[in-house]
């Protein structure tokens, strides 16, 4: 996700880290930190670390109580 995005439709299908970090404004390593928190809707394949997006939008509704 090397461009800026203006909607929340306009994220990649699966975020990595560095994806989570520039959308939350934190370093990568934060965003790692955050993939390995439970109750954080990680997918792991092999050793990626994936967020499907409709999970990340989900879960930023949930902790901040609004609807994207």
């Amino acid at each position: 996700m090397t461009q800026h995005t203006t909607s929340l439709d306009q994220l990649p299908l699966t975020l990595n880290a560095r994806d989570i970090a520039e959308c939350l404004g934190i370093s990568r390593a934060q965003a790692y930190s955050l993939l390995k928190t439970e109750g954080f809707p990680t997918l792991r394949i092999g050793r990626r670390l994936l967020v499907p997006r409709h999970s990340f939008v989900a879960w930023m509704e949930e902790k901040t109580g609004r609807t994207a």
